[in-house]
């Protein structure tokens, strides 16, 4: 077999390119996989007669589900549009994890073997042996493909509870499609039943803003270990950046991520934000919005990922709400065990319209969101500890009502992204009430504990809404602190 890359056309700000399958061997092959690796700064925007994954700089391509086995001699082509303009060309081309060149027909490869399974109440995860020979593998739920992994392993999301689903996995290489296993029949588990994500306090950091800290003198101080870093943001198109300027690599975020790991902590990075260009508009397709999540995820190994989806162009988008929900299921599917969070405003007595549906989309797309984080400040409340609680007790029922859970499973589903000091609308958040808080949160079971944030947690008593401090009388590292007992 062999890969073929053409541009068929580049107006300047865009390009067409198109790729040729030819099965040069003398046997039907019923699947194949291309993969593209493009140039830095260049992103596919849409894509047709294939189906397409993204992660980062590479587009992996497979027949459509309608297309059947390719005949000896016999071609098929597919297309994308992508920018920039000024296409140098892909950077290297893989056809079946070979040369795109080809050179012969071989052996398909055997049955994988131990194929066995794990569920939840919506996933299914799946782990086999290696077969000789396979270079990708077809993993088929009642029949069906579903999912198309280079490894040995797969999370199967967006199930109903209680059901049973019978799975096989097959090998495949350049040669075609080897034998399926045998059928393994695995059993979701009943509506509640999820396991608690775990309990993280991690307040945010942000190097691009207000005087910002050490991390690891706040660790030493505090005895923080996690810390939610801010922000990833659209360097342009579909690209992922700090701040949208600062690389990934080699910059002061990747320095402090690295000192914060040495000294036994970790990082969960806030992907969006209030302000700034915004990866979910930009990524024309939930695969490319999860190939640049996967860049974030991949540059620093990630355990976790959390989309602040605040900015009205995300939030109060519905299509990008979608967008965001399935990149994410996308995610979970690609990095078996990362954790997936949402962060998102609310009003005194739970989610708005647009949190209400996100959680009801999240559930309907099978997204697997493992925590809803509320930000309950900026309500003009002069009691912050109240109109929390009451912010809280809304997204339990919410979750209860579209998921099943318990009162108990619910809570480790959730978590409260605080402010301290004086909010945007003068709402005063003091360490008694922060205390307070955290107290709360910790008794009833939720999974995550952060505040904005690092950098104003030093006093500056009178003040107003700054970058570098509270706005209120404290010590530094006051609220830190507190977080660190969650």
């Amino acid at each position: 077999m062999s890969a073929a890359f053409t541009k068929v056309s580049d107006w300047g700000s865009g390009f067409e390119g198109k790729v040729t399958v030819t099965n040069g061997t003398t046997a039907s092959i019923s699947t194949w996989s291309v993969a593209l690796d493009f140039p830095s700064g260049y992103t596919i925007s849409s894509s047709w007669d294939a189906t397409r994954v993204s992660s980062g700089q590479t587009h992996t391509f497979t027949p459509p589900s309608w297309a059947g086995p390719l005949a000896p001699g016999a071609s098929v082509t597919f297309g994308f549009n992508g920018s920039p303009g000024n296409f140098p060309g892909i950077s290297a081309c893989r056809l079946n994890g070979g040369s795109c060149a080809g050179g012969g027909g071989g052996t398909v490869p055997g049955a994988p073997s131990g194929l066995a399974g794990t569920s939840t109440a919506n996933s299914v995860s799946l782990t086999w042996s290696a077969a000789s020979g396979a270079t990708s593998y077809n993993v088929y739920r009642n029949g069906t493909k579903v999912g198309t992994p280079s490894g040995t392993s797969y999370t199967d999301s967006g199930l109903n509870a209680s059901t049973a689903y019978s799975y096989q996995v097959s090998g495949s290489n350049s040669a075609g499609e080897g034998p399926k296993t045998g059928s393994v029949s695995v059993t979701t588990k009943p509506g509640g039943t999820d396991p608690a994500p775990g309990r993280t306090a991690a307040p945010y950091l942000w190097l691009g803003w207000g005087d910002p800290p050490s991390p690891t003198t706040v660790m030493n101080a505090t005895g923080i270990k996690w810390f939610t870093m801010a922000f990833i943001l659209s360097s342009g198109g579909c690209n992922a950046a700090w701040d949208g300027n600062r690389p990934l690599q080699g910059g002061v975020d990747a320095t402090a991520i690295s000192q914060i790991r040495a000294a036994g902590g970790d990082i969960v990075p806030s992907i969006g934000g209030w302000q700034g260009n915004k990866l979910g508009p930009n990524c024309s397709t939930p695969e490319a919005l999860a190939g640049a999540y996967q860049q974030v995820i991949s540059a620093y190994n990630l355990k976790a990922i959390d989309i602040d989806i605040e900015n009205t162009d995300e939030f109060e988008n519905e299509a990008v709400q979608d967008r965001i929900l399935n990149a994410l299921k996308i995610v979970k599917q690609n990095n078996p065990g990362i954790k997936t969070i949402l962060t998102f405003g609310t009003s005194t007595t739970g989610p708005n319209y647009y949190g209400n549906r996100l959680i009801e989309r999240s559930q309907a797309l099978g997204a697997n969101i493992d925590i809803f984080t509320l930000m309950p400040f900026d309500f003009g409340s002069s009691n912050i500890y109240n109109d929390t609680v009451g912010a809280s007790t809304g997204l339990n029922n919410k979750l209860k009502s579209v998921f099943g859970w318990t009162t108990a499973q619910a809570y480790a589903h959730q978590g409260i992204s605080g402010m301290n000091g004086l909010s945007d609308q003068q709402e005063m958040t003091t360490t008694a009430t922060w205390q307070n808080i955290t107290t709360w949160a910790k008794n009833n079971g939720l999974a995550r504990l952060a505040f904005w944030g690092v950098n104003r947690d030093r006093g500056c008593a009178g003040g107003g809404v700054v970058s570098n401090c509270s706005g209120i009388a404290q010590g530094d590292w006051d609220f830190t602190r507190i977080t660190a007992g969650f």
